[in-house]
Protein backbone atom coordinates (compact mmCIF):
# COMPACT_ATOMS: atom_id res chain seq x y z
CA UNK A 1 0.00 0.00 0.00
CA UNK A 2 1.63 3.49 -1.00
CA UNK A 3 1.79 6.09 2.04
CA UNK A 4 0.97 9.28 1.25
CA UNK A 5 1.13 12.13 3.12
CA UNK A 6 -2.00 13.75 4.90
CA UNK A 7 -4.60 14.92 2.85
CA UNK A 8 -7.76 17.14 3.46
CA UNK A 9 -10.96 16.92 1.44
CA UNK A 10 -12.93 20.21 0.77
CA UNK A 11 -16.19 19.17 -0.88
CA UNK A 12 -18.83 21.22 -2.36
CA UNK A 13 -21.33 18.05 -3.53
CA UNK A 14 -21.71 16.23 -0.36
CA UNK A 15 -25.38 18.04 0.42
CA UNK A 16 -26.23 18.88 -2.90
CA UNK A 17 -25.44 15.16 -4.82
CA UNK A 18 -29.49 14.56 -5.21
CA UNK A 19 -30.31 17.76 -6.04
CA UNK A 20 -27.00 19.13 -8.22
CA UNK A 21 -28.85 18.13 -11.60
CA UNK A 22 -31.56 20.65 -11.17
CA UNK A 23 -28.90 23.21 -10.57
CA UNK A 24 -28.19 25.82 -13.19
CA UNK A 25 -24.66 25.94 -15.12
CA UNK A 26 -24.39 28.82 -13.01
CA UNK A 27 -25.12 27.88 -9.61
CA UNK A 28 -22.41 24.69 -10.23
CA UNK A 29 -19.98 27.48 -11.62
CA UNK A 30 -20.52 29.16 -8.64
CA UNK A 31 -20.07 26.45 -6.33
CA UNK A 32 -17.03 25.08 -7.91
CA UNK A 33 -15.60 28.34 -7.84
CA UNK A 34 -15.92 28.70 -3.70
CA UNK A 35 -14.41 25.29 -3.54
CA UNK A 36 -11.49 26.34 -5.84
CA UNK A 37 -11.10 29.52 -3.71
CA UNK A 38 -11.10 27.36 -0.30
CA UNK A 39 -9.12 24.87 -1.27
CA UNK A 40 -5.90 27.33 -2.39
CA UNK A 41 -6.73 29.33 0.99
CA UNK A 42 -5.99 25.83 2.52
CA UNK A 43 -3.05 25.10 0.20
CA UNK A 44 -1.77 28.58 1.07
CA UNK A 45 -2.33 28.93 4.71
CA UNK A 46 -0.77 25.23 4.74
CA UNK A 47 2.77 26.64 2.85
CA UNK A 48 3.14 29.54 5.38
CA UNK A 49 2.88 27.17 8.50
CA UNK A 50 4.63 23.78 7.92
CA UNK A 51 7.94 23.16 9.93
CA UNK A 52 10.42 25.51 8.96
CA UNK A 53 13.26 23.84 7.21
CA UNK A 54 10.71 21.27 5.59
CA UNK A 55 11.24 23.20 1.84
CA UNK A 56 10.28 19.92 -0.02
CA UNK A 57 6.86 20.13 2.24
CA UNK A 58 6.09 23.50 1.93
CA UNK A 59 7.24 23.34 -1.76
CA UNK A 60 4.50 20.18 -2.45
CA UNK A 61 1.70 21.15 -0.88
CA UNK A 62 -0.98 20.17 -4.02
CA UNK A 63 -4.60 20.36 -4.92
CA UNK A 64 -6.37 17.61 -6.59
CA UNK A 65 -9.83 18.05 -7.96
CA UNK A 66 -12.40 15.52 -8.30
CA UNK A 67 -16.27 15.31 -9.32
CA UNK A 68 -15.40 18.27 -12.25
CA UNK A 69 -14.22 20.31 -9.35
CA UNK A 70 -16.81 20.09 -6.92
CA UNK A 71 -14.41 18.09 -4.48
CA UNK A 72 -10.71 19.23 -3.36
CA UNK A 73 -8.31 17.21 -1.94
CA UNK A 74 -5.36 19.93 -0.51
CA UNK A 75 -2.00 17.99 1.09
CA UNK A 76 0.53 15.78 -0.15
CA UNK A 77 -0.59 13.59 -2.58
CA UNK A 78 2.99 11.68 -3.77
CA UNK A 79 4.23 9.04 -1.89
CA UNK A 80 7.80 10.59 -1.21
CA UNK A 81 5.91 12.99 1.37
CA UNK A 82 4.55 10.60 3.86
CA UNK A 83 6.59 11.88 6.24
CA UNK A 84 4.67 15.01 6.62
CA UNK A 85 2.32 12.97 8.71
CA UNK A 86 4.88 12.99 11.35
CA UNK A 87 4.94 16.82 11.06
CA UNK A 88 1.39 16.83 11.36
CA UNK A 89 0.44 14.50 14.17
CA UNK A 90 4.36 14.05 16.36
CA UNK A 91 6.06 10.98 16.93
CA UNK A 92 7.49 9.97 20.30
CA UNK A 93 10.10 11.55 19.92
CA UNK A 94 9.39 14.29 17.40
CA UNK A 95 5.96 16.82 18.64
CA UNK A 96 4.03 17.73 16.54
CA UNK A 97 3.63 20.92 14.65
CA UNK A 98 0.46 20.56 12.36
CA UNK A 99 0.25 22.64 9.40
CA UNK A 100 -2.55 21.57 7.05
CA UNK A 101 -5.12 20.54 9.71
CA UNK A 102 -5.28 24.41 11.24
CA UNK A 103 -5.06 25.88 7.84
CA UNK A 104 -8.46 23.47 7.16
CA UNK A 105 -10.29 24.37 10.91
CA UNK A 106 -8.99 28.17 9.80
CA UNK A 107 -11.09 28.21 6.52
CA UNK A 108 -14.37 26.27 7.62
CA UNK A 109 -15.77 29.23 8.61
CA UNK A 110 -14.79 31.39 5.73
CA UNK A 111 -16.00 28.13 3.23
CA UNK A 112 -19.19 28.33 4.14
CA UNK A 113 -19.43 32.22 3.53
CA UNK A 114 -18.25 31.80 0.21
CA UNK A 115 -20.30 29.29 -0.53
CA UNK A 116 -23.28 31.77 0.25
CA UNK A 117 -21.90 33.99 -1.70
CA UNK A 118 -21.18 32.76 -4.51
CA UNK A 119 -24.88 31.19 -4.87
CA UNK A 120 -26.09 34.87 -4.01
CA UNK A 121 -24.27 36.29 -6.30
CA UNK A 122 -25.34 34.13 -9.33
CA UNK A 123 -28.80 34.17 -7.61
CA UNK A 124 -29.12 38.38 -7.82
Amino acid sequence: MARRGPTVRITGLDRLRVQLDELSDDVKEALKKAVKESAEAVRDDTKRNVRVGEGTLRDNVGIEYEEDGFVATVGWHDDRHFYAAFHEHGTRRFPAQPALAPALEAERPRYRARLTEEVRRVLR
